[in-house]
């Protein structure tokens, strides 16, 4: 009978055991879940947080920096001396070719193509130009909102050039839509005269001055962008000089390159 109770409480301590094990699982499991679940809310909640705030979460920040900065580096052909000519250079476009136009600049690249039909002596121009390296280390001296962006004077100031003009008159339906682009003259010059210096439509509003009602259209048209057009977008939003909407951006932003192919 003794031995017979010993086992009993034998049996009931292990039991006890294994219970009490089974409980502190238990606790253990629930205090699992809990911990999961606070830092769920939690991490939930800095997401939501950030996403009110507009601040970048941290997947987003490893994407390599702000999305309308520009690239402060000056390439190394900056500030060379470009040559000019005495005359437009002889033809350099071969027939049945079409011409594109990579752009590389301090704020990303877009691609140009161009249209000889509508400027066949302006388009042999920049393509020779670009070939020689002209528009490398340049500059957008001006930009306008909501309007245009504006580049390729070696003087960096309106007024230079290669040192000879083209005219191509543009069509007299001609229109200048989101991405046209065109060459920069002044005034009082002829229609479709040009030099160097080429500007890209940015708002469909522009047609209105670059085609005045009255006058018809004043600017050779070389061609149309063809990829990239957030970044001339983005070159046109860049902070300018004392805050103006017309004028030179506050950083300089520059033509790395351009470089011409063709198919």
């Amino acid at each position: 009978m003794s031995n017979k109770k010993t086992r009993e409480r034998h049996l009931a301590k292990q039991a006890a055991k294994r219970k009490a094990v089974r409980q502190r699982h238990a606790r253990q499991r629930w205090t699992a879940i809990v911990v999961a679940a606070v830092v769920v809310i939690f991490a939930g909640y800095m997401v939501w947080s950030a996403f009110l705030k507009g601040e970048p979460t941290t997947k987003a920040a490893s994407g390599g920096g702000s999305k309308t900065a520009c690239s402060t580096a000056v390439p190394a052909a900056a500030g060379q001396k470009k040559k000019t000519y005495s005359h437009p250079p002889a033809n350099v476009l071969k027939p049945g070719k079409v011409y594109k136009a990579t752009f590389e600049t301090s704020c990303g690249t877009f691609v140009i193509q161009f249209d000889r039909k509508l400027a066949p002596n302006t388009v042999n121009s920049m393509v020779f130009l670009a070939q020689q390296h002209f528009y490398d280390g340049l500059t957008f001296h001006r930009t306008v909102k909501d309007f245009v962006i504006q580049g390729g004077d070696p003087k960096g100031d309106g007024t230079g050039g290669p040192g000879y003009q083209t005219v191509d008159p543009p069509p007299k339906s001609a229109t200048y839509p989101v991405g046209t682009i065109a060459m920069a003259k002044a005034q009082s010059e002829p229609p479709g005269t040009a030099g160097s210096q080429f500007f890209v439509v940015t708002s469909a509003s522009a047609n209105a001055a670059l085609a005045p009602q009255g006058q018809g259209p004043q600017y050779a048209i070389t061609g149309h962008v063809i990829s990239g057009m957030e970044v001339v977008q983005k070159i046109e939003a860049q902070p300018r000089t004392g805050g103006q909407p017309d004028g030179a951006p506050a950083q300089k932003i520059y033509i790395i390159r351009m470089t011409i192919s063709s198919s």
